[in-house]
């Protein structure tokens, strides 16, 4: 093969590499470009809770945004709704998840799974309340609470697998609006 045409085939790869990566060091999506394809919304029906919901992606004049809404019930052993996607390259500098939401002030929380938990109930979690109003809220990756005492007390970014908008814990409607989520 022609060295000229290996080197260029290199350059392109390691160009396309490293913008995947620097891509999500600092990851911030608006919800534009087919949210649907990196988001799934899922409920506790997985393991026979009764909650129910839903997502949809709209926009305004100004946003895109997620909306989840649903019924959360504790019910058989349930009481979540969720959105989630994947993460990966993270840098292990970041510091913060950001969030542009607003809601029917009610306390939601957000996941993360890294590459320990293993588990399906395996989780880091933090809350935050969505008023009436857009808001943004800066959450500490520090002040991520453990799941289990299984799973390490400190994130490193880098492990950090999937960011999940949950509707959480006990029996309300959820009614949650976030037009941006990112790292920094």
């Amino acid at each position: 093969m022609n060295i000229k045409i290996v080197l260029i085939q290199f350059l392109l790869l390691t160009f396309f590499s490293f913008s995947t990566v620097f891509a999500y060091e600092e990851m911030i999506d608006n919800f534009d470009n087919n949210p649907e394809k990196r988001w799934i919304f899922f409920a506790d029906t997985v393991m026979g809770g009764k909650s129910s919901g839903s997502v949809t992606f709209s926009n305004n004049t100004n946003d895109n945004f997620a909306r989840l809404v649903g019924n959360v019930t504790t019910q058989n052993n349930g009481g979540f709704i969720q959105i989630r996607r994947k993460v990966s390259g993270l840098d292990n500098s970041i510091e913060f998840i950001n969030l542009k939401v607003k809601g029917n002030n009610q306390i939601y929380h957000v996941f993360l799974r890294t590459t320990g938990t293993i588990l399906p109930w395996q989780y880091y979690k933090a809350e935050f309340k969505a008023v009436n109003t857009w808001k943004t809220v800066s959450i500490p990756i520090s002040s991520f609470q453990r799941s289990s005492s299984f799973l390490s007390k400190k994130i490193k970014p880098a492990n950090i697998r999937s960011i999940g908008l949950v509707a959480f814990g006990r029996d309300f409607k959820a009614d949650l609006y976030v037009s941006e989520i990112g790292f920094r």
